[in-house]
Formats: structure tokens, C-alpha cells, sequence
């Protein structure tokens, strides 16, 4: 009997038919490592377990990634508080995320990159979309343009309204559409940065994951996985600035668990209304 999986772009169980015969290249975004891990993140730490653990008895050759996010602004801003460097925040913060999936008996993933080991490979993905026009540069910062990927918003089905509402939130008169979105930050007096073509910066969040994905499992990946709140605009980023770099399709299906609901609210740090791990 063929294996069948529900495919979360398509919103149907489709045959399962991957890449390469007998072998899965699974994906699946992992935390930003600034705090401990609360439920939401055990959820889909246990949801991916018990895919890789199926596809694995299945007799498929797999390779689970997931990855770290060891730069951004929740850890700088958490390093400039207690006055130490991003390193010691991420690895702090690693090396508890591994305790508390060790506590839940969860499988470790095939590779687990960091995205600071990829600076060079984001900076030379931005690099070729600037060179095919899809990208711009305004004072060192660097943005995708929305408009040279018509299929923008496929994965979760958003209109053009509705993702126009939601990008007037965080308003920059830098970009030239209210979609588009940064793919390398112009650095602040202060923060971490890298040497680039563009001055010193750092990479956008959604980068990371398409040069770690591409890297290691190839232009197209049989599964992308991650909480159902990185359907947009993260995985639909990932998906425009993988495919105009590649041509090639991103990902083949697309799985996303569900979130943790408290009092009818999502279950979030930025809303203070979390458990964590190590509290239960």
C-alpha cells in the first residue's frame, strides 16, 4: 500500500514520492535559542519525532535537519542585558533545548546547523537574487521583492489584502512594497555583524533556513515542517527566495503542527502567557 501524507500547502493527503528513492530529507525550523523551551515547543518537537520515527520504521533512509537560531534580536537584546556575548546566550540556551529534549525521549535529528555557520552561504544566495533583479539594496540593508515572485502567499493561501494589512505593522520606508522583506540588516552601533557586500549586518530570519535547507538536503526537499505560525511569513518567504535562486520547487510538502492554545490565545513568550518545559 502506498504511504500517503497530508500535504498542508495542497491541504490533502497526497502519495508520498520522494526525491530519492528510499531516502527523505526532512526539514524543520527549530528554536531561537535566547530562552528555555516552553510546551509549544515540545509539541513540535514530539510531532516531528513521530515522523522521522515512521518514515524511519517505514525502512526510508532519513535525514532529519533541524536547526538553531543562534542570531537575532531576542538574543542580542538578551546578551546586552546580562552583558555577555550572543555565543554564550546561544549556547546556553542549546544546551538546555537538548536537556529538555533528552527529558522528552526525542529522537536527536540527523544534523542540527547553526545559522552563523552559513554566513557566507546567505550572503552568496542574496547576492545571486540582487544579480537577478529580484533583490534590491537601499543603505545597507537588502530586500525581496514581492512582485517578482507572483506565486507569493501559495503556501497559505492569504490574498494580497491580507498580507498587505499584515506587512503595514511593521511600516520601513526603505522598502519599495510594504511586502517585501529583509534579507540582510544593516548592523547597529554595538550589535554582532559580518562583512558583506553591502557593509557590515547580519542576515534576516527567513535566509537562515532556505541556505541550511538547500545545503544539506539539495534545491528541492521532500518535507518542511514547523509550528502552523511559520506558514506565514516565514515558510512562504522561504519558499520565494529559494525558488528564484533555484528554479526548482523549495519543498515537495509542507507539514505544520498546530499551537498550544491558553484561553483561547496562542501559547507564546511574547504574550507571557507560557509553561515551560522545565516548570511541568
Amino acid at each position: 500500500m502506498a504511504q500517503k501524507i497530508y500535504n498542508t500547502k495542497t491541504r490533502k493527503k497526497e502519495i508520498f514520492q520522494p526525491v530519492r528513492e528510499g531516502a527523505v530529507g526532512m526539514y524543520v525550523c527549530g528554536i531561537t535559542a535566547y530562552d528555555v523551551c516552553h510546551i509549544g515547543h515540545a509539541r513540535a518537537a514530539v510531532v516531528f519525532d513521530v515522523v522521522f520515527r515512521h518514515l524511519k520504521a517505514r525502512g526510508y533512509d532519513v535525514t532529519y535537519v533541524k536547526n538553531f537560531t543562534d542570531i537575532d534580536d531576542k538574543i542580542i537584546d538578551r546578551a546586552n542585558r546580562e552583558g555577555v556575548g550572543i555565543a554564550e546566550i546561544a549556547e546556553r540556551y542549546i544546551a538546555l533545548h537538548d536537556e529538555d529534549m533528552a527529558s522528552l525521549n526525542v529522537l536527536t535529528p540527523t544534523v542540527t546547523p547553526r545559522a552563523t555557520g552559513h554566513m557566507e552561504d546567505m550572503i552568496d544566495l542574496i547576492r545571486a537574487l540582487e544579480e537577478k533583479g529580484i533583490a534590491y539594496a537601499v543603505d545597507g540593508d537588502v530586500f525581496f521583492a514581492v512582485a517578482k515572485f507572483p506565486a507569493y502567499g501559495g503556501l497559505s493561501g492569504r490574498n494580497p489584502d491580507e498580507m498587505m494589512a499584515g506587512a503595514r505593522v511593521d511600516v520601513n520606508d526603505k522598502k519599495k512594497n510594504p511586502l517585501d522583506f529583509v534579507l540582510w540588516k544593516k548592523s547597529k552601533e554595538g550589535e554582532p555583524s559580518w562583512d558583506s557586500p553591502w557593509g557590515m549586518g547580519r542576515p534576516g530570519w527567513h535566509i537562515e533556513c532556505s541556505v541550511m535547507a538547500i545545503e544539506i538536503l539539495g534545491d528541492t526537499i521532500d518535507i518542511h515542517g514547523g509550528g502552523a505560525d511559520l506558514e506565514f511569513p516565514h515558510h512562504t518567504n522561504e519558499i520565494a527566495q529559494s525558488e528564484c535562486k533555484t528554479g526548482q520547487t523549495f519543498a515537495n510538502y509542507w507539514m505544520h503542527n498546530a499551537m498550544l492554545n491558553i484561553n483561547d490565545e496562542k501559547m507564546s513568550k511574547s504574550l507571557g502567557n507560557f509553561i515551560t518545559l522545565r516548570n511541568v
